[in-house]
This record gives structure tokens, sequence and C-alpha cells, in this order.
């Protein structure tokens, strides 16, 4: 899974707001805590704003806050609302996919890819991420002993 300057940003925008739930926060302030380019931001929040994920405030006071309370927004759906589908294969979702010959048993591969990362996104909160307590599960995965090794 390769996650993009988008999906990165958003997650990180996400869990700002989710410290400083149910306070808002200006673009300006996620922009300087995160150091990322604010008008990248801004488009980012406008895709969380129409995914239900962000409420947006105007004025003096304004700024953006989370919908829900951060135990109930998990990564998957902050992915999701600024990249789309979180697995892909050529532009199709893997129960899309048909093969002949050899390779006709990979669509199930593609699905087991997505169910394994639906297992560690869509299970994570960002009041867990900020709280630095991950689901057991999730701490298994980042313990096994190549699991922070390039390849």
């Amino acid at each position: 899974m390769q996650i993009s300057a988008r999906g990165d940003y958003a997650v990180r925008a996400a869990l700002s707001l989710a410290t400083a739930y149910p306070s808002l926060l200006s673009t300006q302030a996620i922009a300087a805590e995160q150091d990322m380019p604010r008008k990248f931001l801004e488009a980012v929040l406008a895709d969380l704003r129409r995914a239900g994920i962000v409420r947006a405030q105007r004025g003096a006071e304004g700024g953006y806050t989370l919908a829900r309370p951060p135990r109930e927004v998990t990564v998957g759906a902050v992915l999701r609302a600024v990249e789309g589908p979180l697995a892909g294969v050529r532009g199709l979702r893997p129960e899309e996919t048909r093969y002949e010959g050899s390779a006709e048993n990979l669509p199930g591969l593609w699905v087991a890819v997505r169910a394994a990362v639906r297992r560690v996104v869509d299970e994570v909160s960002l009041a867990e991420i900020v709280s630095g307590r991950l689901p057991a599960h999730v701490r298994r995965l980042t313990a096994m002993p190549d699991a922070w090794e390039p390849r």
C-alpha cells in the first residue's frame, strides 16, 4: 500500500484536530504544527469536510474540528475521504479483477491484501494514535522482527 502525500497530510491534520477536539483549529495552526503547505492542507480539509469527517466554522474565531469524537474516527475513513478505495489493482477493486491461466487465483490474493490493510486502518482510531495505545493486533505487527526493515 502506498500512502500519498495527500493521505499522509489528511491523517496528520485529523490527528491535530483529534488532539484539540472539540476546539476549533485554524488551517494556519494545523499547517504550522504539522509543517505542511497551507494551500494543500485547505484542499485536504475540504475533502474531509465533504466526507463528513470534519466541520468548518467561518469567521474570525473559525476553524475546523472533527465532526465526531476522535475515538469514532478511523484512519481508514480519513484515507478513503482523500484517496478513495484503499486497495486497487490497475484502477479496479480487487474483487473485480479476472485473470486466465496461471494467474486465475490472483484475485483472492488481492482481496486478502485489502482485508489485511482494512484490519489495520479500519480498526485504529485517531484517539488511539494520539494516546499511543494502538490495538494489540497492530502492536503485534509492529513488533515482528522484520517489521521496521525496508524491503
